[in-house]
């Protein structure tokens, strides 16, 4: 990874944990997808990059932020998790065990930033009590920022620069060994408990079915078109936007019915 390189995802971190792109960021925050895409297009290997995070997100389904902080941040995680695994070729659930730790570590950094703030709180007091609001804005909305930039930027880069080869290195070195088997078991249930935890979220019995009919429908339309491949059959092959056209139409009959029924 180049020095180049390395600052930009740096200054990416940085725009989504600071917020500084609006409330876009904070979306982003929550979903390591976008991170992961960034990572990819600056180290040019788009593929690996968004299967890999694809492995990721699973963990962070049905997470919430009460107050703000997460018990893992995914920007950070897959900030380092995605650049280990294009450098070093890996596979992605090994990723995943990586993406772990490193978003623990992540959170504690983020929580450091709100100790941060805390010394620009007595400027706004002053200028709320004084009345004016041009000064009280810049430190409202320029000054945390910068304060995120400030400490995000240079150990993102560090842990990037220094830290996502090593990473990459010690993981090639061990592909063969039995620890490498551990973490990629380990990180494929870790995805599974992502899953776990978003059905423990949704809690309705009557959005249940609708998880489960999903869930056998792409496993059993992708069992269908695998065995008509294998007859030498041609067959359009089921896209994710397409289940999601047919999700959508499904919530939309689902409002439909279930206002009648409230009304009547």
């Amino acid at each position: 990874m180049s020095v180049i390189q390395a600052l930009l995802i740096a200054l990416f971190v940085a725009a989504v944990e600071s917020r500084a792109l609006g409330y876009a960021t904070l979306t982003m925050r929550f979903s390591p997808l976008m991170t992961g895409m960034w990572v990819g297009l600056v180290l040019g290997n788009m593929p690996l990059a968004m299967v890999t995070t694809a492995a990721i997100q699973l963990i962070y389904m049905g997470v919430v932020a009460p107050g703000g902080p997460l018990p893992s941040e995914p920007s950070i995680s897959a900030a380092v998790a995605v650049s280990a695994a294009v450098i070093g070729n890996l596979d992605a659930n090994a990723a995943v065990a990586i993406a772990v730790p490193v978003g623990l570590l992540g959170s504690y950094l983020y929580q450091f930033r709100f100790f941060l703030n805390t010394f620009a709180i007595r400027k706004m007091d002053q200028y709320a009590i004084e009345g004016d609001s041009a000064k009280l804005g810049f430190w409202i909305g320029a000054v945390p920022t910068l304060i995120s930039f400030a400490l995000f930027v240079p150990l993102m880069f560090i842990a990037l620069y220094l830290g996502a080869p090593v990473i990459s290195d010690f993981m090639s070195s061990i592909s063969n060994g039995p620890v490498l088997h551990v973490l990629s078991t380990v990180g494929g249930g870790l995805a599974a408990l992502g899953i776990a935890v978003t059905m423990h979220v949704i809690g309705n019995r009557s959005l249940l079915p609708f998880f489960f009919l999903a869930y056998f429908l792409v496993v059993t339309s992708n069992t269908f078109i695998s065995a008509l491949s294998k007859a030498e059959i041609t067959v359009p092959a089921i896209t994710t936007v397409t289940w999601a056209v047919f999700g959508v139409i499904i919530a939309i009959l689902y409002s439909l019915f279930t206002a009648k029924k409230s009304n009547d």
